[in-house]
């Protein structure tokens, strides 16, 4: 199997615990499906690829190692159900996951591929994985992107720098050579600096604190343009009985500002739509709500949420499931300040609440996970509309990636 030199540069280290930490489309699978093969080469090996979940398995690997396999013509048996390949010199490749791996005791094991191991639980290598490598003296490799400060994988990654038997390695995006210099910049005008570093250049950013860190009262509170055309409106809701929230928005090409916004409480969908339209009865009006609202019913009398704005006729804009919280996050804080320090989202010095919420939102301590309660409201009604109308791109355009083709040698050189 070709491979770039920083993968060979991974392959050829003789440390019995290997930690890599690689920003997207590094060619962490590649190097994963090359390292399980070449530790089933020799006869009667045991070889396991970790994934967070079951489904993650079969979905990142299973195909492609199975094809891999055999073209080599080193296929015994496959089993579709258990995700297991027998190999023709008595060695076994099996696919599993993390989630419940109390189930993954009891094995000896000669290799362990953790892939996506930030989110694998560490008791799971702790508890469970390790000791299946103990009497046959067992190898390791753990590979993910990073995950901040806070999360295990950091842990493991420090462990591989000053620690016998283990080696750290770091490598950015582009250094795995399989995405052109232009997509990465494209990537970097996209991403607020933060996520930049951590997805493309693979470092351990801390998320304690402010989940909207970007925003600057200084630099991102201003009055909108009074040029600015007030006939459409865009409107980001958040539903809640107390309070039901709403960030009232104008659009200037990239340009978003927040002009007004609506906190009531003990009130409901019905209530918000009939003051939308009690202050701005002669604009047209987008709303961007929380995604949940087409099934949900807060308001009673039968209907959604999303049904009672489109029946006071606005136009209503959601996705039909909702993006992970992190990409919502991040999505906002890259209009407030992206990469290359521009910023695209101004928030009226009246939206007081808007601003206190993304001032005091915060993350639980020590973790990446937002402390919903008081003051998430404001911000996730504003953000529903920055990351519909601005979402993350998650993927990049297969066309500008250079493919990766396999060769038969297995051989470390």
């Amino acid at each position: 199997m070709p491979l770039s030199l920083a993968q060979k540069t991974i392959t050829e280290d003789p440390a019995r615990f290997r930690v890599v930490i690689a920003g997207r489309r590094f060619g962490k699978t590649h190097l994963a499906i090359r390292e399980l093969c070449y530790h089933a080469r020799e006869p009667g090996k045991e070889v396991w690829y970790i994934a967070p979940t079951y489904k993650m398995a079969r979905q990142i690997v299973w195909k492609k190692l199975k094809n891999k396999l055999l073209d080599l013509n080193w296929v015994v048996k496959t089993n579709e159900t258990e995700l297991t390949i027998q190999l023709v010199n008595g060695s076994v490749i099996a696919l599993k996951g993390s989630d419940n791996y109390d189930s993954l005791r009891g094995v000896g094991l000669d290799f362990i591929c953790c892939d996506e191991f930030a989110d694998i639980d560490p008791d799971a290598w702790y508890e469970t994985l390790r000791p299946t490598l103990s009497d046959r003296q067992g190898r390791a490799l753990f590979i993910g992107t990073p995950k901040g400060t806070s999360n295990w994988s950091y842990e493991l990654y420090q462990t591989g720098l000053n620690t016998p038997e283990w080696r750290s390695f770091q490598y950015t995006t582009i250094q795995g050579g399989n995405v052109k210099p232009e997509e990465i910049e494209a990537a970097r005008r996209d991403l607020d600096h933060r996520t930049f570093r951590q997805e493309y250049e693979a470092t351990f950013e801390s998320y304690q604190g402010r989940i909207a860190w970007a925003f600057n009262r200084e630099l991102n509170v201003c009055a909108a343009p009074q040029a600015l055309d007030t006939r459409t409106l865009l409107v980001g809701c958040d539903f809640n009985v107390s309070p039901i929230c709403a960030v009232i928005m104008l659009r200037d090409g990239d340009l978003l500002y927040a002009i007004d916004e609506i906190q009531m409480y003990s009130s409901n969908t019905h209530e918000l739509a009939e003051e939308l339209k009690a202050r701005y009865s002669a604009s047209k009006i987008f709303c961007y709500p929380d995604p949940a609202g087409s099934q949900r019913k807060t308001s009673g009398g039968g209907l959604t949420d999303h049904t009672i704005l489109q029946n006071a006729g606005f136009i209503v804009k959601a996705p039909r499931a909702h993006t992970p919280v992190k990409d919502r996050i991040n999505a906002t804080n890259s209009r407030f300040c992206n990469s290359v320090g521009i910023r695209q989202l101004f928030i009226s010095p009246k939206c007081k609440y808007t601003i206190e919420s993304l001032e005091k939102f915060c993350y639980k301590e020590g973790t990446q996970t937002p402390d919903k309660g008081q003051w998430d409201h404001m911000f996730d009604a504003l953000s529903y509309a920055v990351d519909y109308l601005f979402p993350i791109r998650r993927d990049i355009d297969p066309a500008l990636t250079v493919p990766q083709r396999f060769g038969h040698a297995l051989a470390r050189t």
